[in-house]
Parts: structure tokens; sequence; C-alpha cells
């Protein structure tokens, strides 16, 4: 190896590595700036196959990565936050979305990507205002993306004066002129060459950024540009389908659906590619007044000839993903209906832990404190459940297998809370926004709460089994009156959970009140229970248990509470 392929090899992989960092800074940037938008946006996805796609093109174009964008969705497939019809709709618009990172790039400003990555770098190191501090952070991605391509364009300049790369580049040389299906297998062969480069680098960006500046500089020709492109819109579902190992069998639906949305668009554009690229290139010439299958870096300015070029391929991007969203759009129920014959459902038990938070999301955590509250929502509902399954028991229903529900759940939760609390702890030990790190603190508060009332829930259960194994039971008038409080508490409960869903801070005065009420019908009880246990009605082995499950009431309603005064900010 010579030094000067050495020196070509260290321009392009530094090149390389600061336009990946720069992406990720502009992406992490771009979610911190957006906030709470972020996470409406995912709020409004429907089965309305338009709003998907809409809602997948708002996130690609905020969080600047349609692999990203993917991984979420399968994160949010996997957590049941969204449905595969929604999934589909959304991974559709995420390709239309990505191509917003060619046209950054054709506004060719590599000289000026230092410039602007050194003042931004001065706002995000040493502003004071958070707001500010992320928008250094996106500005400062940009010049990132901007300086990292232009290493690239200088790196790959020498490869045109050295004559074994030229040689070797000539091997992928499409041409046109010989009969519309004369280049078909240099087609392929460029297509397969850009799906094997994205899976490997796992980013469509970088590999579109590497596309453009080996044409740019003139090394490969406008239509070999454009075929790798066509391969790089497989490569980057590597991603979606390796995020969804190990996951429910509805998130590997939406990443089957993602390879084989991207897989039937680029047979289709690649059949038509002659023709296609052929009106591209007249649309650009239309604009710029050159035609990019036409022009060559030696015979124009090399700036003018790197626009043409980098305009040429951002519009072939758009067009066959534009086009490909509207013809598969009709089809996405039928595209649904495949990849679940595709990958049926399997029964499975439910396990004792939790398996719905996926620690990709880690990456976007914006995002991923939307699938967190997706498991405090589980929690709130089972812990309803297993009131249900507990006024059974103590209505004298109760059966092993009620029982054993209710103790399973129980369990189940308290390893959701550890799990819950594991994900949310690793996801604000790095760099998030101010506004997301007390969002998970107070999940962390709130998911401890509901564990606990599992925790009473069982022990009310363990003390009706108790008294059971000591010959004792709930005569009516003692029934009756627990089973007045349990509707009492249940009814609480089940309102405080819809405000925690509804993310609802103005019930505080509310809850204070119904709990008052709780408190002082529970004074009620205990005192005609005291009145009781004075006349020898009951005895004082059945008073004393009777008082715990009263004092577990009383523990239920105290947690909910908890839940009302930390949605509401109290505490």
């Amino acid at each position: 190896m010579n030094v000067s392929f050495l020196q070509i090899a260290l321009n392009v992989v530094g090149g390389l590595g600061i336009f990946l960092l720069g992406m990720k800074h502009m992406s992490e940037g771009l979610q911190a700036v957006s906030g709470d938008r972020l996470r409406k946006i995912i709020s409004v996805a429907t089965n309305n196959r338009v709003m998907g796609v809409l809602m997948g093109i708002l996130v690609t174009c905020l969080v600047q990565s349609s692999s990203v964008t993917t991984v979420m969705v399968v994160g949010f497939v996997n957590s049941a936050i969204m449905n595969l019809m929604q999934a589909i709709g959304v991974i559709l618009g995420a390709n239309i979305g990505t191509t917003i990172t060619g046209w950054i790039l054709v506004l060719n400003i590599g000289k000026w990507g230092l410039p602007i990555l050194g003042i931004a770098a001065f706002f995000f190191l040493f502003s004071k205002s958070e707001r500010i501090r992320y928008i250094g952070m996106t500005i400062m991605g940009i010049g990132m993306v901007f300086f990292g391509l232009e290493l690239m364009k200088n790196g790959f300049k020498p490869l045109r004066s050295m004559e074994e790369f030229s040689a070797w580049f000539q091997t992928f040389h499409i041409t046109l002129d010989g009969g519309i299906f004369a280049a078909y297998g240099d087609i392929i062969k460029c297509a397969l060459v850009g799906m094997v480069l994205t899976m490997i680098v796992q980013s469509s960006s970088a590999t579109l950024g590497i596309t453009i500046g080996l044409a740019a500089t003139g090394v490969i020709e406008f239509q070999t540009a454009a075929a790798l492109v066509m391969g790089e819109n497989i490569g980057t579902t590597i991603t979606a389908l390796l995020a969804s190992i190990g996951t429910t069998t509805n998130a590997k639906r939406a990443a089957y659906a993602h390879f084989f949305f991207n897989v039937l668009g680029t047979i289709w554009f690649i059949a038509l590619f002659p023709i296609a690229i052929k009106g591209l290139s007249a649309l650009v010439a239309s604009k710029t007044g050159f035609n990019p299958l036409d022009i060559s870096i030696d015979s124009m300015d090399e700036k003018e000839f790197g626009l043409v070029i980098t305009s040429g391929i951002a519009l072939t991007h758009t067009t066959f993903n534009v086009a490909n969203v509207l013809i598969f759009l009709p089809f996405i129920g039928f595209l649904a209906k495949f990849v679940t014959w595709l990958a049926p459902e399997k029964e499975t038990k439910e396990s004792a832990h939790l398996t719905y938070l996926d620690i990709r999301m880690l990456d976007t955590p914006t995002l991923g404190i939307v699938q967190s509250q997706g498991q405090l929502n589980f929690m709130a509902e089972s812990v309803e459940g297993m009131m249900d399954q507990l006024k059974e028991c103590l209505g004298g229903k109760a059966t092993t297998a009620i029982e054993s529900k209710i103790f399973h759940r129980e369990e189940i939760l308290d390893n959701v809370q550890k799990e819950i609390f594991l994900f949310l702890s690793n996801m604000v030990s790095g760099q998030v926004p101010h506004e997301v790190t007390t969002k998970a603190h107070m999940q962390m508060r709130i998911a401890d709460e509901y564990e606990s009332l599992s925790d009473y829930i069982a022990n009310v259960l363990k003390g009706i089994k108790k008294m059971e194994q000591n010959k004792l039971h709930l005569d009516g008038p003692a029934k009756d009156k627990l089973l007045v409080l349990h509707e009492r508490v249940a009814s609480y409960i089940a309102t405080v959970d819809q405000h925690m869903k509804d993310e609802n801070a103005d019930h505080l005065a509310w809850a204070n009140t119904e709990g008052a009420a709780i408190g002082k019908l529970m004074k009620e009880t205990r005192r005609e229970h005291l009145a009781r246990l004075q006349k020898e009605e009951v005895s004082p082995y059945f008073s004393l248990a009777y008082t715990d499950m009263l004092n577990f009431y009383r523990r239920m309603k105290d947690h909910a509470l908890n839940i009302a005064e930390v949605v509401s900010g109290d505490k």
C-alpha cells in the first residue's frame, strides 16, 4: 500500500467519522429542541394511512435518520403503543423524510462547515440556556456534516488520477445507450454494492454522503450513483431487522414490512431505470442548464459540476421514495396481511418479566419516554385487573386460578418496576434535556407506587387465605362493609389511573377530597367493627385480621394519592 492511497483512506475514513458524528449531534439536538412536539406528533398516529405517512415524514425530518425512525417504530409496536397498520404508514413516511439529507447536501457549503461548527460549539459549550445549547448542538452537527463531506470529497479527488482505481470503478459504468435492457446487469451490480455498503455502515445517510462525494468529484458517473442509491434503500432496512430480534411478533412484522416495501420499490424502479434516469436528468437540465448524464468534471467548473450532480442524486432519491409511497399507499392493508401471514402469532405464556422496553430507544430519549409511559399504563391496567379479581375473592368466588393470577401479576409488576427504573436510569445518565429528566424521575416514582399497590392487593388476598387457614370467614356485615370500601378504593384508583394516562395535572384537589372521604369511610368501618368486637360478635383473631385488611386498603388509597401528587407536580 503506497502513501498516496493511505492518505486517501485516512481522509475518507476521517471525513466519514465526522459526517456520522455530525448526523448524530444534529439528530440529538433536533430531538431536544422539538421536545414535547415530537411526542405529540407520535400521539396523533391513527389507522389513517395518510396521517401515518405524514407523521413518518415529520419525525424523520426531526431526528434526521430513517433508521432511527424505523427502530423507534419497531420499539413502539413491540410495546403495543402502535399497531401494525400505523407502523407501516410511519415507515413509508420515514422513507420520504430521509430524502431531506440529500437536499441539505445540495447546499454545497462545505468550506463553511468548519466555521459553522466552531461558532456553534461556543453556544453549545458556554450557553446557560438549555434550549440555546441544543440549538447550538444542532447547528454544530450541520457544520460537521458539511465538513465531513468536504473531507471525503478531498479524499476521493486523487482517485481520478490513479489508473488502477479508474479501471476498477469503470467496472461499475452503466451504459444507457445500448437499449433499455442492455444495462440491467450493471444497474443490479451497483445496487448490490450500495445495499452491502449500507448494511455495513447501517446508515443510508452516510452511504448517500459517500455516493455524493464520489460522484461530485467525478470518480463515478451520475447513473452509477443513482443505482447505488437504489441499493442503499434496501441496505437501510437491516437496522430495523436487527432491532426486531427478540421482539414481539408484531414488531417483527413491522420490520419485514419495511424490508419488502423497499425491495419491491427498488425492483420496479430498476425495471424502469433507463427511462426514469433520463427523465430525471432532463428535469435537472431544465433547472440548471446542464444534463448530469452529459457533463464531465474536466469540461466545467468543479463546484458547478458538483452542484448539478448532487442535485440529480437528491432528485432521484426523492422521486424514487415519493413515487414508491404513492404506489404502495393504497396497498398497505395487503402488505400488513402478507407480513402477518409470513410471521404468524405464536402462543406464549405470560412471562414474569418485561420484554417491551427496548434499549435501542435510549438513543432517542424524547421518544423513549413515550415507551416507558406505555409500561406505566400497563401497570395501571394490571392493578385495576387485580382489584377486580380481588373483589371476586372477597365475594366468596375465589378459585385457585384467580388467586394464582393475582400473585403472578404481583410478581410481574415487581419486575416491571425494576426494569422501568433501570431503563430510565440509563436514559438520564447521558446528556438529555431537562424536561426528559424530570419526566423520567416522575415515571420512576409512579412505577414504584404501582408496585406498592400490587403488594397491598396481594396482602389482602393473603389475609383472606390466612383467615381460611384458621377456620375464620368473613360474615355478612364484615363482608358487606369491606366490599363497599373495596368498590370505593377501586374506583379511586381507576380515576387516578386515567388522569395519569392523560397526564392531567389539575385533578389533585379532587384526589385530596375523595381521598379524605375514603379515609372517613375507613374510620366508620373500623368503629363499627370495634363495636361488634365489644359485643363479642367476632373473635379477637378475626378482628386482628380484619383490621389488617382495613390498613391495607388505607395504604392503597395513600399510594394512589401519591400518584396523583406526582402527576400534578406536587411531589
